[in-house]
């Protein structure tokens, strides 16, 4: 059942699932809380109270917002461990890795661990030899350029074709298919073009400050870097020796979480289970 949360800018759409200490999961642009239902469902069989929420200007939640930024994601996120009682892992995804990051910097009280999945956290610098060698990365590069100029829901879809390379998971077309219809609303599309364009650097500025272990999770084939394995290593390097470590996901792309579910709950669910933490802090 969706439930909502009022904060200062709009409205935050969540829904929350089994009981236990909590687990916060975040989506990526251009998607919608649902993707996460299968790893949902494995950590609410392994014991967790797991919330699932959408985006600013994503799914349930409200438009407009004044902004889309990582930080602006991070508030958020602590507002809604605040709202269900706290402390909680979270688990970010893209563009959400590096909020996860940064809550995880500012609140330690309100964050017990966390969960990056293939996370846009570190300034990127562009890689013209990794361009030229990787054909499956510049077809992934080319695709998310060619939304964020023109802003077209079916254009997503294309990406989505790359960032989901292989077989496609079980219900694909039909996440696919509403996820289109909600870049499709008004206004809509414009969101993941707006968060694809906010600065990567107030994330990669908490790296260094985290104090919470943190696991980064990213597929093989993971088409938004030449070199998956060298992202995940480097945003490791970037925190506090000792504080993080790297999983890899055989043959996935940018969405292993939804593509091949089972894999990311073999490292994730025992991650959340060393570190997650009973509690009931608020705000």
């Amino acid at each position: 059942m969706t439930e909502f949360l009022e904060v200062e800018e709009g409205r935050i759409g969540y829904e929350v699932a089994g009981e236990g200490p909590l687990v916060v999961l975040v989506h990526g642009m251009g998607d919608r809380r649902s993707v996460f239902h299968p790893l949902r469902d494995h950590l609410v069989r392994a014991g967790f109270r797991v919330a699932t929420m959408d985006l600013r200007g994503h799914g349930d939640s409200s438009l407009p917002w004044p902004s889309y930024t990582r930080a602006d994601t991070a508030r958020d996120i602590l507002a809604l461990i605040r709202r269900l009682g706290g402390p909680a892992v979270i688990v970010g995804h893209s563009f959400a890795g590096g909020s996860a990051t940064i809550a995880a910097a500012q609140e330690p009280d309100l964050v017990s661990a966390v969960v990056e999945i293939c996370p846009f956290t570190r300034v990127q610098q562009t890689d013209l030899r990794g361009l030229l060698r990787n054909r499956h990365h510049r077809r992934g590069m080319i695709r998310l350029m060619t939304f964020a100029a023109l802003r077209r829901a079916g254009l997503w879809k294309r990406y989505l074709d790359v960032a989901y390379p292989g077989v496609k998971p079980a219900g694909y077309a039909e996440h696919v298919a509403a996820v289109e219809a909600d870049l499709r609303r008004p206004g809509r599309v414009a969101v993941p073009a707006r968060m694809g364009m906010a600065p990567l650097t107030d994330a990669d500025a908490r790296l260094a400050d985290l104090r919470r272990p943190a696991l980064v999770v990213m597929g093989t084939l993971d088409p938004d870097w030449a070199d998956p394995r060298a992202e995940a290593e480097g945003v490791v390097a970037a925190m506090p020796p000792g504080i993080g470590s790297v999983a890899m996901v055989e043959g996935a792309g940018h969405y292993p979480h939804r593509q091949f579910p089972d894999e990311v709950a073999a490292v994730v669910v025992p991650f959340v289970q060393e570190h997650a933490v009973e509690g009931n802090v608020r705000g």
